[in-house]
């Protein structure tokens, strides 16, 4: 029996809390769709505004046509002046300029080594060889010799590449005849000589001036 009201208070308290809950939810909505109603009408105020336009104006009456006008022409028009188009320029060709070639680069060789110095000259003149002046002394002529005649002879001859006298003269006379003859006959036939020579040191021909002294013991 106890167990039994137990059972029916516990349900009487569901049912309540349940009662309760639908009285907030019809609460709420009537709430909220209230305020929602009130938004509209509140909007609807505001958006709908009465703009009365001002009327238009009244259009003006066009002004009368002047009275007693001369009917003047229009002033001439001049015709445009003619237009003269100038021909096209000719076409400019272009020409493309090849540079001149670079100039041939200036080589400078190098200076030549000095030369070598020329060999020493042999060149030299004709000169005595020997001691034939004493033979030919001995070969005193016999008159001027007689007579005590005594003297120089100058004399020049030509000395051959063999070195032998010929063509001799007499460039200083002693004053006898019989002198100066033995002088160039003594010259030629004994006189020796060593030839000239050139730059070479080749022999060549060459003259050769000497005196012959003429003296009595």
């Amino acid at each position: 029996m106890a167990y039994a009201d137990q059972q029916m208070s516990g349900n009487r308290v569901v049912a309540i809390i349940i009662v309760a809950l639908i009285h907030i939810a019809l609460g709420y909505a009537l709430i909220t769709g209230l305020a929602y109603n009130a938004v509209q009408q509140v909007v609807e105020r505001v958006t709908t505004i009465d703009i009365e336009e001002p009327p238009p104006p009244e259009e003006e009456p066009p002004p009368p046509p002047p009275e007693n006008i001369p009917d003047t022409p229009p002033p001439p028009v001049a015709p445009p002046p003619p237009i003269s188009i100038a021909p096209a320029p000719p076409p400019i060709r272009t020409q493309t300029t090849i540079p001149p070639p670079a100039p041939p680069r200036l080589v400078i060789p190098p200076p030549a080594p000095p030369a070598p110095p020329p060999p020493p000259s042999k060149a030299q003149g004709a000169s005595v060889r020997g001691n034939w002046g004493a033979q030919i002394q001995r070969n005193y002529p016999r008159r001027a010799e007689r007579e005590g005649i005594e003297g120089t002879v100058g004399v020049r001859v030509t000395v051959t590449a063999e070195g032998r006298a010929t063509g001799c003269t007499v460039t200083s006379s002693s004053g006898s005849s019989d002198l100066d003859q033995a002088a160039c006959e003594g010259v030629e036939r004994y006189g020796r000589f060593n030839p000239a020579q050139d730059a070479a040191g080749n022999p060549i021909a060459d003259t050769y001036n000497t005196r012959i002294v003429y003296q009595l013991n």
